[in-house]
């Protein structure tokens, strides 16, 4: 197979198992990662104390191709650590944030069963754009030293630095306080066991805990339309809330005490919120594209600088590191603020949300009113269309561009945005975005108002711009 079959997305190299990720390929990574860490690895570490660790989730084969990778680091001489059993990415960028120069993780997080993947972290956060297009051009350059039974023994219990990391970043005394049940679903996901664990079994009621490789027959993402039975769950045994993780645990989505969804622009929204008015936090204010306008106005009221970039956690993980930002948010549940490791981290956004619960002695639909009350009610909708071939997204963009009405739907345009995809911002910070998957060969649509019917409106007439594209 060509080196040019492989290529890093959004986050990550992905593919289908045994058609693209194969163990050939596996193995070529494997040796362009060795390559690249020989070159570029410091010779003084500084606070960190080992090179590389190597992790992997529950999906079909994600610990044999962890295992070869390992392997190939090893007999490229690279001091390595293969995890003993699957972990979530937060782990793996913990472990890069605290003890190792790199970690490697093989997941294709919220992707499909039959897809398996590999990301790169470093610092707490996904390697830079053009960090991976260097291990890109070291792909073949030398043949893989793989030798068939060359094992790198398991090391256990390094999943203990993360829980360490939460309980210095969250007031787990406050969280403990509270009084009732937490809902998960876990969606037989690697973060497992996860919320037992800081919580004690007795507060959780776990949902699709067990090791499935199929994931139940759904895709692991925790989209609204998943997530049926965790609203029932919560109303049932009146929970203080209900919380699923994605397949690898660092996407995660919310319902209330009462089954509502809250989407990814009002958690942000909350959580921003109350950094800024209860934690004094200044610094710059990020989002991805696919976000909405309640943290810009959060940011506006605050007096803060605001900013959109690209999707993809990486690009805020960049910035983090090199500017002074306050909040950074995903829309597909990623979020992190001063003073956390810049990556999508489920578990401690959890966590906090119930510290803010706690700190404020309101229930999470109470937090979701007094944002709504302040900022204006948002109803935030995606729609997700399969493609037959890829698309580049700036070309897809500009041709849409030019198409453009002056109005849409009787409404003015305000700006339009190209760089990743066409967003188009109306003259009250309403908005649509028709954007392709950078992981998947899929179209997304984005549209968030202050209303579901105007929501479902504008997401139609996206779609039907966008549908000599699907």
């Amino acid at each position: 197979m060509a080196t040019s079959d492989i290529k890093f997305g959004t986050d990550g190299w992905r593919g289908i198992i045994a058609w693209d990720f194969t163990f050939e390929n596996v193995r070529r990574m494997a040796q362009a990662l060795a390559d690249f860490i020989n070159l570029n690895a410091p010779s003084d570490l500084g606070k960190k104390t080992n090179i590389a660790a190597v992790g992997y989730d529950r999906r079909f084969l994600s610990d044999k191709f962890a295992a070869d990778i390992a392997s190939i680091l090893k007999l490229n001489k690279i001091d390595v650590t293969l995890l003993d059993k699957p972990v979530t990415t937060p782990v793996m960028s913990c472990l890069s944030y605290t003890k190792f120069w790199i970690t490697i993780m093989v997941t294709a997080s919220h992707n499909p069963p039959q897809y398996n993947g590999i990301k790169i972290k470093v610092n707490g956060g996904s390697i830079s754009a053009r960090l991976t297009k260097e291990i890109e051009e070291l792909l073949d350059q030398k043949s893989v030293l793989y030798i068939p039974g060359h094992q790198v023994e398991a090391s256990a219990g390094l999943e203990k630095i993360y829980f360490k990391y939460i309980a210095g970043k969250v007031n787990l005394k406050k969280v403990a306080a509270l009084k009732g049940k937490a809902a998960v679903d876990y969606m037989h996901g690697s973060a497992a066991g996860y919320m037992e664990q800081i919580l004690g079994e007795n507060r959780v009621i776990a949902l699709n805990s067990s090791h499935d490789p199929c994931f139940g027959a759904i895709k692991p993402e925790p989209k609204e339309e998943n997530l049926a039975e965790l609203k029932k769950t919560v109303i049932k045994n009146k929970c203080l809330l209900g919380a699923a993780f994605d397949g690898d645990g660092d996407r995660t989505a919310l319902i209330d005490e009462k089954g509502k969804y809250l989407s990814p622009c009002m958690v942000s929204a909350i959580v921003l919120n109350h950094i800024v008015k209860n934690k004094k936090v200044n610094g710059k204010v990020l989002q991805c594209l696919s976000m909405g306008y309640l943290n810009k106005r959060v940011a506006r009221a605050a007096g803060l600088e605001f900013e959109e970039v690209p999707v993809g956690f990486k690009y805020i993980a960049e910035r983090t590191a090199l500017e002074d930002i306050a909040f950074g948010a995903e829309e597909s549940g990623g979020y992190c603020w001063q003073g956390l490791m810049p990556e999508r981290d489920g578990m401690t956004l959890i966590m906090y949300i119930m510290e803010i619960m706690a700190s404020r002695k309101m229930a999470l639909s109470e937090l979701v009113k007094e944002i709504e009350q302040e900022y204006g009610a948002s109803c935030y909708q995606r729609r997700d269309f399969p493609i037959s071939k890829a698309i580049d997204r700036t070309v897809m963009a500009e041709r849409l561009k030019k198409k453009l009405p002056k109005k849409i739907l009787g409404r003015h345009i305000a700006e339009v945005y190209t760089f990743d995809g066409l967003k188009i911002i109306l003259d009250n910070d309403e908005w649509l975005l028709i954007r392709p998957s950078g992981t998947e060969p899929i179209l997304r649509l984005y549209s968030e108002t202050g209303d579901k019917k105007q929501t479902e409106a504008f997401l139609d007439f996206g779609e039907k711009i966008a549908a000599a594209f699907k």
